[in-house]
């Protein structure tokens, strides 16, 4: 196991009617701007719990962040927060909602010339204060509200970058199953396949005698294809189903079982590439990225791939060559069984036109991915390929 550090300040509220504690979370006597997408929590019941239980608080909204945040919208958000003197920020949705919110936090303390910088030029490093932040959280799946990440997006250039932070951790986090209930199947479907696709991001490297690190992140894998089927029930919602799946999508990245391991990392950076040039869904990306990405990689990821399918999917006979192959299309198994597509062909995208234009985009900006640092554009060409 190598050395590694460990921070996570955010302090987590779990369960039913917990949105009521944002009375005394938020802090008082304080400007605070409530940020949220495109208006669903006014229809699902959360907008009104929050501001039944903000009612002595001075709050202001923001509205319209997309799905994937636009770095224009949010450039709005920050000219806001500037006017009107914003103390504290609360985002309210789901993993995009967060990471914009993030990204105004940080953003409306930078003294540089353009707030892109930040994704662009490693200009969050410099920053040194950010306007704090908490989140009630509606849609499980990025683990923005356990971590310090946050992903944007340029539209009007087809980019899409990340940062991290250590001054944008939430300080707090409301996790309420219930306010899952009015999502549809499709964004549960993708909710749980990107939580999964953290998990194997950090896992499914090479082994490093991190025993507690691989046993945690086994488990967050086993209890995503067991609570799969009731998570993504709608009618009724299972509560079991969906506190276990909110719980699960938070500790697949709130950055635990990733100290001390390599990690990899170059699903995601392809797949933010097909989102940009296709508006594919961020999950829909990884899963059709991932299984020809194992393949590519085999002969490297062969003995982790083995433990994985032995001890996740109880592949425990056969050659050793097999078994790496079983596990792969045990995965793909998986994903197909919650009705998310694993090839580029599903979705109506040519991958041999994708191949091409990824890897011009990713040559361009350097990519290098991978634990070995060896995915590259040339690499992802040869991926994108397969995914047919």
């Amino acid at each position: 196991m190598n050395n590694f550090r460990y921070y996570n300040p955010t302090e987590v509220i779990f369960g039913k009617g917990t949105i009521a504690r944002l009375s005394d979370l938020v802090p008082k006597k304080t400007k605070v701007m409530m940020l949220y997408g495109g208006g669903s929590i006014k229809t699902n019941g959360v907008y009104n719990q929050v501001m039944s239980a903000l009612k002595k608080h001075d709050v202001i909204e923001f509205g319209g962040i997309e799905a994937n945040p636009d770095y224009a919208t949010l450039k709005k958000a920050i000219k806001v927060v500037k006017k009107e003197g914003v103390e504290f920020l609360l985002a309210v949705g789901g993993g995009s909602v967060i990471d914009g919110t993030k990204f105004v936090s940080l953003a409306s303390k930078y003294k540089g010339d353009s707030p892109w910088d930040i994704l662009t030029k490693g200009a969050a490093s410099q920053i040194t204060s950010a306007i704090p932040l908490g989140d009630v959280l509606t849609l499980p799946a990025t683990g923005s509200e356990f971590n310090s990440n946050s992903v944007i997006s340029r539209r009007a250039k087809r980019q899409k970058f990340s940062f991290a932070s250590d001054l944008v951790f939430p300080k707090f986090s409301i996790l309420d199953p219930e306010t899952t209930y009015t999502l549809p199947v499709k964004q549960v479907r993708n909710g749980i396949v990107d939580a999964y696709m953290h998990v194997i991001e950090q896992y499914l490297t090479y082994p490093i005698g991190a025993i507690v690190q691989d046993r945690q992140a086994e488990a967050l894998l086993l209890s995503l294809i067991e609570i799969a089927p009731t998570a993504m029930k709608t009618d009724p919602c299972d509560y079991t189903g969906r506190a276990n799946f909110m719980w699960a999508a938070s500790l697949a990245l709130n950055s635990l079982i990733g100290r001390g391991v390599p990690q990899d990392w170059a699903t995601h950076g392809v797949g933010h590439e097909l989102t940009a040039l296709y508006g594919l869904d961020h999950a829909e990306t990884l899963a059709v990225i991932l299984p020809w990405l194992l393949r590519h990689k085999i002969d490297q990821k062969r003995e982790k791939l083995v433990q994985y399918g032995e001890r996740v999917f109880g592949i425990k006979t056969g050659k050793v060559e097999d078994r790496a192959e079983k596990a792969i299309v045990a995965t793909e198994e998986f994903f197909n069984s919650l009705g998310m597509p694993t090839t580029l062909t599903a979705h109506g995208v040519d991958p041999d036109e994708a191949a091409e234009e990824v890897k011009t985009r990713l040559n361009k900006i350097d990519f290098k991915r991978g634990e070995y640092k060896d995915v590259t554009g040339d690499a992802a060409f040869a991926i994108l390929k397969m995914s047919r």
